[in-house]
């Protein structure tokens, strides 16, 4: 009965497991995706709204990387 429960627990905390700290993971990860598809005003518009929503984020510091070197290249 105790592995049964457990099983359960388990299986319930999985897509906690996919949650990050690191918000905005995802959406960086799709503008980087939109860099190399060379759609590039969609890949600005996905990081300045990263920036914009998780300002503290470790993912929001990357943002602003490429958004420096994506509109100092325009």
């Amino acid at each position: 009965m105790k592995r049964i429960v457990l099983a359960f627990i388990a299986i319930a905390m999985l897509p906690l497991a996919a949650c990050s700290n690191d918000k905005g993971r995802e959406q960086f990860e799709t503008a980087q995706f939109e860099e190399k598809q060379n759609n590039r005003d969609h890949a600005i518009q996905l990081y300045e709204e990263i920036v914009r929503k998780y300002p503290d984020s470790p993912t929001a510091a990357k943002a602003k990387e490429r958004l420096s070197a994506l509109k100092g290249s325009k």
